[in-house]
């Protein structure tokens, strides 16, 4: 069916703590088979699997090492294929994790690569000689170019005496893309994966293939010896990538695609989700989840900012009109990449159920395909670790370079911002019941398990008909039943209100209004028109709702108010 992501909700899951079937303290397929009744009672049309593939779990699977072989821990094969199988029985589509920026240093064409300057596999990867060498004869790499996950992007390599470039963790080389035939090995691999049922790719850092080959330095700050750019992302051939890859594989198939593209702009992400374009379905924005990072700090996510929700309604109200019927949004709070939602802009505490309503209408409304979290529809928290518990290169990293070398923050300082913005908050495992371990598993999990899964899981929330969960059943329900919150526009109410977002969805002579506060005050309001014609849509108290022009918004309350009847 043409478009149907458009109409459809993804629901993404981390394969590691979803759900362990044979208790070895690792989630698995088997694991995530056992549980495909739960997601269609749910109702989301698309899973969304991270890296699944045999991999030395450097990056937690984003370090590939076979592309045509799955991570022994998960299962195999086999179990990939009846995955497929019984998701497609329920009628949910499966989307995979394309990363093709990098492999694993343990990939066969790496480990050719690095044997002899001449090997035949050498410009498979990115490799430059050292611009020169310190006082100490140490190599200095060929730039200031740096690594998302901390210090240089380049790795010295003994052997052959040459720098190799990796924009994120030094086990994960970046692949050379300019060579024809590491394009068509790439193109071949996901031919193969989408013949054997999958039905779409989430496409891992897909704007940064590209990379400005002079490789020169980046503008710089004082103090600043590594550089991370947004002209990673801005390479002379990535559109012309992007255009081949939908060439040789998506235009073949009916499936869906997703690009993550860090430093994107709404204008820009035009020109890779146009239909015109044939390129990508959508792109994952960044813009939104950067608003509570401090701007311009040394110290780059870790240093957290108030969030400012003028400025967030301003975001969003930029990419809904800007896309508008020229491309197409996705829709999230959360990832695997990011904390929980509830604990970061919502209230995890008194407040939990109601705030985590509030934020899911809010963006479930807009117009875009919305992307679910596992436990997000369950409302699960962030956690607070000691430092060793944390499992995420990404924390390990950045506390040696920020804490121990720099001494720009202190323990005590860095760890309140990893509480807060750590990785490993949504990766903890999935707070089942309240059985032992979540009912994750039997066995120590590989990541500790959230200490609120007594009170905060889906054997409860699945109970209360008044819960998440089935509040997250409603969003997906009225998303496929209503024209409306596909197609209308966008326009913002309130854009400089510091506690409310609200907006209006036109489409024809439809109306829908959705109001909600991001706060524990109390707040009035004034909506313009005539409002004794609309019907409550949604409403998460139980608080009768006195529709009028003059409206009291309770801590944390949610409403949407629609006019019109044409539910299909």
């Amino acid at each position: 069916m043409a478009d149907f992501w458009k109409k459809s909700v993804v629901y993404q899951i981390y394969p590691k703590s979803f759900k362990d079937s044979n208790n070895d303290g690792i989630g698995d397929l088997r694991g995530i088979i056992e549980k495909l009744d739960y997601l269609q009672e749910l109702g989301v049309d698309i899973i969304w699997l991270n890296p699944v593939y045999a991999s030395p779990q450097a990056d937690n699977g984003y370090d590939i090492s076979d592309y045509f072989s799955i991570y022994p821990p998960f299962g195999t094969l086999d179990d990939m294929k009846q995955l497929l199988q019984e998701s497609h029985r329920r009628g949910i589509k499966v989307m995979m994790d394309l990363v093709v920026n990098h492999t694993s240093d343990e990939h066969i064409w790496f480990k050719e690569s690095r044997k002899s300057r001449d090997n035949p596999y050498r410009d498979f990867y990115i490799w430059r000689d050292a611009r020169g060498y310190d006082d100490n004869r140490k190599p200095i790499p060929p730039n200031n170019w740096g690594s998302f996950f901390s210090g240089s992007a380049w790795e010295w390599d003994e052997n052959t005496e040459q720098f190799y470039l990796h924009l994120f963790s030094k086990n994960q080389p970046d692949l050379n893309w300019e060579n024809d035939l590491v394009r068509r090995k790439i193109y071949d691999m996901m031919n193969w994966w989408m013949q054997m049922g999958v039905d779409g790719w989430r496409i891992d850092t897909c704007n940064l293939y590209s990379k400005q080959t002079a490789f020169l330095d980046f503008p710089s700050r004082d103090g600043e010896k590594y550089v991370i750019s947004p002209m990673y992302a801005r390479g002379p051939r990535i559109h012309e990538f992007l255009r081949e890859m939908n060439r040789e594989v998506f235009s073949r198939y009916d499936c869906v695609t997703v690009g993550e593209a860090p430093f994107t702009t709404a204008e820009e992400a035009i020109i890779y989700t146009a239909p015109g374009e044939r390129k990508l379905n959508m792109i994952f924005t960044f813009e939104h989840m950067e608003i509570d990072s401090a701007p311009g700090s040394m110290n780059g996510k870790w240093d957290i900012a108030k969030l400012n929700l003028p400025r967030l309604k301003k975001v969003f109200e930029k990419w809904q009109k800007t896309l508008y019927k020229k491309g197409w949004n996705s829709l999230y709070w959360n990832n695997h990449d990011q904390p929980r939602i509830v604990s970061r802009w919502g209230d995890d505490g008194q407040y939990r159920v109601k705030s985590a309503k509030m934020l899911a209408c809010i963006l479930h409304l807009m117009q875009g395909t919305p992307f679910i979290y596992q436990g997000e529809e369950i409302g699960m928290t962030n956690c607070r670790y000691n430092l060793e518990d944390y499992n995420d290169i990404e924390i390990h990293n950045a506390y040696r370079e920020i804490v121990q070398e720099q001494k720009t923050m202190t323990h005590d300082e860095f760890m309140e911002a990893v509480h807060k913005k750590g990785r490993d908050n949504a990766r903890t495992p999935f707070q089942w019941d309240d059985s032992e371990n979540a009912g994750f598993s039997s066995a120590r999990p590989w990541l500790k398990v959230n200490p609120r899964y007594k009170e905060i899981n889906a054997e409860k929330d699945r109970k209360s008909p008044d819960s998440i969960y089935y509040w997250y059943q409603k969003l997906i329900r009225l998303r496929k039943e209503m024209e409306i919150i596909t197609e209308g526009d966008f326009n913002l109410l309130f854009p400089d209100d510091e506690d409310i977002f609200a907006y209006m969805r036109t489409f024809e002579d439809e109306r829908l209004i959705v109001v909600g506060n991001f706060s524990g005050k109390t707040r009035e309001i004034e909506l313009d028109g005539q409002l004794d014609v609309y019907e409550i849509l949604l409403k998460n108290y139980d608080e009768r709702l006195s529709i009028s022009n003059r409206i009291t918004v309770k801590p944390w309350e949610v409403f949407a108010l629609y006019r019109g009847a044409k539910i299909a």
